[in-house]
């Protein structure tokens, strides 16, 4: 982003805990619970709170510890769009998973029951089991990214409410248009998960916001700068970036927290050895995770967002200086963390910010 270019205005969103807590499964102050009930309560509290975003990841089985529970993303976010008024629901999908024409029907339709809030995040698969055991069979990396550019290339269309022919290595679609169309836009907005080069030209070609994994601000303006050099037609690639947030009244108490949640991420450890190897190897978020410790998914506290209430918003002005527009995040315990945020980070970013 040019020195002369105005910042983006800022977004702040939380993560849906729909296979629970984020950073440690054995938590005592955080006892695990990926329920509906406990989601509607955390999504419309963040709603009360202020927050502009939620992102529903989508899984089958729990990608974490495949015993625990998982919750559905899509009925969950259409549930979502009728028991809330003003936060944007994002659902996150897998390709292989629907048809392209079933899918695109399905986001019209949560885009109606939210009255113009819905989203949809599309994400390159990283969990093997969970497409093999299903018999659907898990492609190679680049190979599931040219099956979704085509999987994409039959939505976005089809969620203007244009009429469809296409004919392709996957598909097949002829004269095809979805009624009632989309009253309050032109589409359900398309967010692009996912750091390797296909990602990157799928986000650059179809996405209106690419969503980048939580690490060190000079790796995360380096990322967008070169998004944003990329040939676009259409409106500016807009950014989001995940983050796991640690704030409190002193860095040290801060960074107190982080190590507890260190100790008890520890506790996962057989967990998380096979999750690792259950990781598609080729998963750029995967080697991302892996150049440093750190607790949280999709990057976690790698973006740095421990510390002080000052500098944790001072570290938020500088990503948003650097094209970040939504701030997706975590916490953990999540509800009482997200509401100090709320009480401490937000008024804080918003006064320095002018």
């Amino acid at each position: 982003m040019s020195a002369s270019k105005s910042p983006p205005p800022i977004r702040f969103g939380v993560w849906a805990l729909v296979h629970g807590s984020r950073a440690a499964l054995q938590d005592p102050d955080e006892p695990y619970d990926a329920s509906w009930d406990r989601n509607l309560r955390l999504i419309q509290e963040a709603e009360a709170l202020g927050f502009d975003s939620t992102l529903v990841a989508q899984h089958t089985i729990n990608p974490h510890h495949a015993p625990r529970d998982q919750l559905e993303a899509w009925t969950a976010a259409a549930a979502l769009a009728a028991l809330t008024d003003r936060i944007e629901i994002i659902a996150a999908i897998k390709p292989y998973l629907y048809h392209p024409v079933v899918l695109a029907k399905m986001a019209l339709g949560i885009e109606h029951i939210s009255r113009g809030r819905f989203a949809i995040n599309l994400v390159n698969a990283w969990n093997r089991p969970e497409l093999e055991k299903a018999g659907i069979g898990f492609a190679e990396h680049d190979e599931r990214y040219v099956y979704g550019r085509e999987w994409l290339s039959v939505v976005e269309p089809l969620m203007r409410g244009q009429t469809l022919n296409h004919e392709g290595a996957n598909f097949r679609v002829t004269d095809y248009t979805l009624r009632p169309a989309d009253p309050y836009r032109a589409r359900p907005r398309i967010y692009i998960g996912g750091e390797s080069e296909p990602a990157r030209a799928l986000a650059a070609e179809l996405g209106d916001v690419w969503f980048i994994n939580g690490q060190p601000l000079d790796d995360v303006r380096g990322l967008i700068a070169g998004l944003a050099a990329r040939p676009r037609a259409g409106s500016a690639l807009r950014f989001g970036l995940s983050a796991f947030v640690i704030a409190r009244a002193t860095e040290a108490e801060a960074h107190a927290h982080h190590m507890h949640l260190f100790e008890l991420a520890a506790k996962d450890s057989e967990i998380r050895v096979v999750q690792q190897a259950n990781t598609d190897t080729k998963s750029v978020m995967a080697a991302t995770m892996r150049r440093s410790p750190r607790v949280g998914s999709n990057g976690g506290t790698a973006a740095g967002l421990v510390g002080s209430y000052d500098q944790v918003a001072e570290r938020i002005l500088a990503f948003n200086r650097a094209g970040i527009e939504t701030f997706m995040l975590q916490y953990q315990p999540f509800e009482a963390e997200m509401r100090r945020f709320a009480v401490e980070i937000m008024p804080r970013v918003r006064a320095m910010a002018g």
